[in-house]
């Protein structure tokens, strides 16, 4: 038996009205927020996240899928949304849209790491990216539209931490006094780490060894380094989180994996899935699309994990409800009438109605037993007199009455029907 690689998941028929669940809301909300779906490829040329992501960060060096193609291209499978919707706003001239640029992608990613709960080697994400703005008025936006999405989904027992890792004079005059402070520490820091110090001493604050998380904790706080500009636009964003009533930690240890990041970040983090309970992140990257050569635009977005989400809301104990499957059922009581529930449940299904007819010549009493266990709602069984009077009667599977219908006027009652189900 050939089994599906490490690191994957199937999503069978039987679970898959969850991921519906999630993701119709998701874009739901993404209407509410005025935002487009944009598609990019599952692939791009290396060089987008070569540029995008950055070469000292866990995902280029370590997680990449990468290989050539017969074209000898160095192709990478997209293991993050941001950089590839940021090369298609370059490359089809979205920045002469009317501005900001709204969008959000459900999509797939694909990361070589050690599989742990909601994270996989393939796993899927639903991102939002704002383009056009450098206002902080556009992240409150963002992190709202994020907050609006979890309490749909009924999930309120989240933490949202924010900080300011500041722009990039910031972060120059920060990362000298990381480097003066870990010099000291670096025997006692993990290989990583070590080779951190001298890339980007910012990730070291990322790391999740227990050696290293010690020597953390005295470390300098960047909110002590941000330039007056980056602390206004830090202090506005609170204002107007507090506005819309939105509660959150200032947490000047968040640090994004991802280099293109630039003052503002955030986590809506959970403690009940893992170590690693981070459901959704993002933030400000305003140097990004320079980065991949398209002319200075700023931009925020998040990443929110699917999986993690589901994880989440199973850890709440959050039931997400099914979706109406089948309205009716046909069942054929001899050979000569099956031509009739064809055309029958045809007509029905023309009409909007969910129905389904038995394929593998069942007897009458199994397709009652059949209709049970893929939760019909009603059940017709058709045979010569019920088409020589055409009338059939039709059984409610819940409280197993029975009601005589004419045929021609079938459509009509089971239109009604499939409407009081809703």
């Amino acid at each position: 038996m050939i089994n599906i690689p490490k690191g994957t998941k199937d999503v069978l028929p039987c679970d898959s009205y969850k991921w519906h669940y999630i993701e119709n809301n998701a874009k739901e909300v993404a209407k509410l927020f005025n935002v487009k779906e944009i598609r990019t490829p599952v692939f791009e040329h290396t060089e987008v996240f070569l540029r995008g992501v950055g070469d000292t960060t866990d995902i280029v060096n370590k997680e990449m899928y990468t290989f050539l193609d017969k074209g000898n291209r160095s192709i990478t499978l997209k293991p993050e949304g941001t950089a590839g919707v940021a090369r298609s706003f370059i490359e089809n001239g979205l920045a002469n849209n009317p501005q900001p640029t709204k969008m959000y992608y459900i999509t797939p990613v694909f990361r070589y790491e050690r599989p742990q709960a909601g994270r996989l080697r393939e796993h899927h994400q639903f991102g939002v990216e704002f383009y056009g703005s450098e206002e902080a008025s556009l992240d409150a936006e963002l992190i709202c539209l994020a907050k609006t999405l979890l309490n749909r989904l009924k999930i309120n027992d989240l933490v949202l931490n924010i900080n300011s890792i500041g722009c990039k004079e910031c972060r120059g005059k920060y990362n000298e006094a990381l480097k003066e402070y870990y010099r000291e520490y670096l025997n006692d820091m993990c290989p990583t780490c070590k080779e951190r110090f001298e890339k980007n001493p910012l990730r070291i604050l990322d790391c999740k060894e227990e050696k290293c998380t010690l020597i953390n904790e005295k470390a300098p706080v960047i909110l002590d380094y941000i330039c007056d500009s980056c602390k206004s636009h830090f202090e506005k964003l609170q204002e107007l989180l507090k506005v819309q009533d939105i509660d959150f930690k200032i947490n000047p240890r968040i640090v994004r994996g991802l280099d293109y990041y630039s003052k503002t970040v955030f986590e809506f983090v959970s403690f009940t899935i893992g170590a690693k309970g981070t459901v959704c992140g993002g933030g400000r990257y305003d140097g990004l699309v320079s980065l991949l050569q398209g002319k200075d635009t700023p931009a925020v977005g998040f990443g929110m994990g699917i999986e993690r989400v589901m994880l989440q809301m199973e850890a709440s104990n959050i039931i997400i409800p099914k979706e109406d499957d089948l309205t009716v059922y046909i069942i054929n009581a001899d050979e000569n009438s099956f031509s009739v529930c064809v055309n029958l449940c045809n007509s029905l299904r023309l009409n909007g109605i969910t129905a389904d007819i038995d394929h593998l010549k069942r007897s009458v009493k199994s397709n009652f037993k059949y209709a049970n266990k893929i939760e019909a709602k009603f059940v017709i069984v058709i045979g010569e007199e019920e088409i020589k009077n055409k009338k059939v009667k039709i059984k409610n599977m819940s409280n197993s009455t029975e009601e005589e219908v004419e045929l021609d006027s079938l459509i009509k009652y089971l239109m009604e029907k499939q409407g009081e189900l809703k």
